[in-house]
């Protein structure tokens, strides 16, 4: 079976912005925020500051996996020069979304470079308050007019926008504006990091919050699905159960694989992260090859 990794992220440096400050490499793939709490960021063997393309192609090829997706956002810090130098070296092997913060007040600018200059033809929004826009900004509605502003300029540039708003239960997680933003932007193809996010508890949640966005221009990827019911450990059977909702109320077409690596890799291995939704039973043979392989090619790859 073919397999394209939709969520995945090269890494320069680590160097984000997050709600706990600066976050910054401290050496040996070990990180450090500004209130001085460390952790592992980069999975041993990987990298001392960073990951590498040819560090990902490596464990893409242990693992049959054929192209990435690399997305970034503030939690690495934004990796946009290094992104489309990577998808320019190895062009059979990934394709980049930009990022930004609409913030910036030269943000007409940075857009005229990232998409008219190193041409990326998707973007790629966290505004989580953990690690995304409203970590370091006040809320933002997501069906505002701050970020009504990106949905059009994606629209009219013919971008996917892919979109991360964070957990449940938080100020970031609007999903009633952000479904409605889908319907206001038919013509946009909007992409759903990391199925919404659910936690353990959250399988009746699930029933209903994806179901508003059974829409014809908005897909999932499934990135960090596994990690988010910690401290459950592979095969991870609540994966499983919001995996089971998702293909019920979305359909299987609508959902593709991702990693999250590297950072996933310093929890879990790949095989796992993989093997567990083959293995999961929630999809027929079909289905797996769209989970895994032709809804990305079809979402990402077939429109640049």
């Amino acid at each position: 079976m073919k397999i394209i990794d939709a969520h995945a992220h090269v890494v320069q440096y680590i160097a984000g912005f997050t709600s706990r400050g600066e976050l910054r490499g401290t050496g040996g793939g070990m990180a450090a925020y500004a209130d001085g709490t460390s952790f592992r960021m980069i999975p041993e063997g990987m990298g001392e500051y960073g990951a590498s393309p040819e560090d990902l192609i490596k464990v893409m090829d242990e693992n049959g996996v054929e192209k990435a997706v690399l997305l970034q956002g503030q939690f690495f810090g934004f990796q946009n020069e290094y992104t489309a130098l990577a998808a320019a070296k190895y062009p059979e092997r990934f394709i980049g979304a930009a990022s930004y913060d609409p913030f910036c007040a030269k943000v007409e600018d940075v857009k005229r470079h990232l998409f008219g200059e190193l041409g990326f033809r998707a973007v790629k929004f966290e505004v989580s308050n953990g690690s995304g826009l409203m970590a370091y900004h006040p809320p933002i509605d997501l069906n505002g007019e701050i970020m009504n502003a990106q949905y059009r300029y994606a629209a009219d540039n013919g971008l996917t926008f892919v979109i991360d708003i964070g957990r449940p239960r938080n100020c970031c997680w609007q999903t009633d504006a952000l479904a409605a933003a889908a319907k206001n932007y038919p013509s946009l193809t909007f992409v759903i990091c990391h199925l919404l996010a659910p936690q353990r508890t959250d399988a009746e949640l699930m029933k209903v919050e994806l179901g508003k966005f059974a829409q014809p221009n908005v897909y999932f990827d499934l990135a960090s699905l596994a990690a988010n019911q910690q401290p459950e450990s592979y095969p991870y059977p609540t994966a499983a159960v919001h995996l089971n909702t998702a293909r019920q109320v979305l359909g299987a077409d609508r959902l593709m694989f991702g990693t999250d690596m590297p950072s996933n890799l310093c929890r879990d291995s790949y095989a796992h992260l993989k093997d567990y939704i083959a293995e999961s039973g929630v999809f027929t043979s079909a289905e797996l090859e769209d989970v895994f392989y032709n809804t990305a090619e079809r979402v990402y790859f077939s429109r640049r």
